[in-house]
């Protein structure tokens, strides 16, 4: 069954904190939309306007970094202090990689390539000199991240290990990145844009491609035979398929199915869970019996990372912000065993740590790198 509509990025449902991104609504495929703009009033000039917007974007960025700030007792964000050097709270910022056991780990990524299909990347200065190939499946728009989800995944999963102004944020930092820009920059995409997206990867060679994406099912609705046939020739041709398996819950009176193609069985299904080790509300739990497991979870709450936009990190909360952990860590696999396709999806569902928690939510626990 193919399922039709639109994608948003899986970002929580629950309420997000300061500089999180909003889950936003699927639009059309139209093209842009075009307004008459009234005359300029007598006096004003375009560079008045220009002077003026910087000022309020300016103003704006100081804002939230002052937030930020005031949230991190001891902690400095970027712009916020003399010199603009950046101190913040290591323990917050590190909590997903000591959780999966990322910073004792020996492995950091180097050959193994990750594909993140989400809204595209960067520019970011935390990425200069990186092996990075982009390509976009969105008609009219470059690769670049106009939205910042894309590159908030993709500094979780490939981040630098000594990134500029924070501690270190990013799983696989030795890692070769392939960005497919299959979510425009209103966060909106298309089964035919993902599809491309994830032939492409497989065809540049991805060990994992990870997709912090997807749509809502109901209950008793079958997974997509078209994304499953797909997943099993990525699987075949040495490429895993690492997905968000959705916010849509409300814990604890209402637990959502896993989503559109998370539900697919030859796709890795990825829940959230927060500081505590406890499931995050919003997290779709495994409740269709015509497929629809969760098979691991990640850290999913207050995870920081990078965006394309000041004050260029933000702390966000979702499934999309599980997954890419995931996807780093099955990197650090490949690099460590030589293994690929669902040889590498056993190798680490056996390294789990297990959770007091129902398989309904975190299938075999919680992701740990080797």
């Amino acid at each position: 069954m193919m399922q039709q509509g639109m994608f948003k990025p899986m970002l929580g449902a629950s309420p997000l904190e300061v500089g999180t991104e909003p889950m936003l609504p699927s639009l059309p495929q139209t093209g842009p939309r075009r307004e008459a703009l009234p005359p300029l009033p007598a006096g004003v000039t375009p560079e008045y306007l220009r002077g003026y917007r910087d000022s309020v974007t300016a103003l704006i960025n100081d804002l939230l970094v002052r937030t930020e700030q005031a949230r991190m007792p001891g902690a400095v964000v970027p712009g916020a202090a003399e010199g603009r050097v950046a101190t913040w709270n290591e323990a917050e910022v590190t909590w997903g990689l000591q959780a999966t056991g990322v910073i004792g780990s020996s492995f950091n990524g180097q050959g193994i390539k990750v594909a993140v299909l989400d809204t595209g990347f960067g520019p970011h200065q935390d990425f200069a000199g990186r092996n990075i190939l982009a390509r976009s499946f969105v008609q009219g728009q470059t690769p670049a991240d106009g939205h910042g989800h894309g590159t908030h995944c993709i500094g979780t999963a490939c981040g630098p290990e000594r990134p500029t102004a924070l501690p270190r944020y990013g799983v696989a930092f030795a890692a070769d990145i392939l960005v497919g820009k299959v979510l425009n920059n209103r966060g909106s995409g298309t089964d035919g844009g993902i599809l491309a997206g994830i032939n492409w990867a497989i065809s540049q060679g991805a060990h994992v491609i990870s997709m912090s994406l997807g749509s809502e099912v109901q209950p008793n609705e079958p997974y997509s035979q078209v994304y499953e046939i797909v997943a099993q020739r990525a699987l075949r041709q040495g490429t895993l398929i690492v997905a968000a398996a959705g916010n849509e819950s409300d814990r604890p009176s209402h637990i959502a199915a896993v989503g559109h193609p998370a539900n697919c069985p030859s796709i890795v299904a990825v829940g959230a869970i927060d500081m505590a080790y406890g499931i995050a509300p919003f997290s779709c739990g495994g409740i269709n019996p015509n497929g629809g497991e969760v098979n691991i979870v990640a850290p999913g709450v207050d995870v920081y990372s990078s965006i394309s936009m000041p004050p260029f990190y933000r702390r966000l909360n979702g499934t999309s912000m599980a997954t890419p952990h995931v996807a780093g860590i099955v990197a650090l696999f490949a690099q460590a065993t030589g293994l690929r396709g669902l040889l590498l999806w056993q190798a680490m569902a056996r390294r789990v740590r297990a959770l007091p928690l129902p398989t309904r939510d975190v299938g075999r626990g919680l992701v740990q790198a080797p």
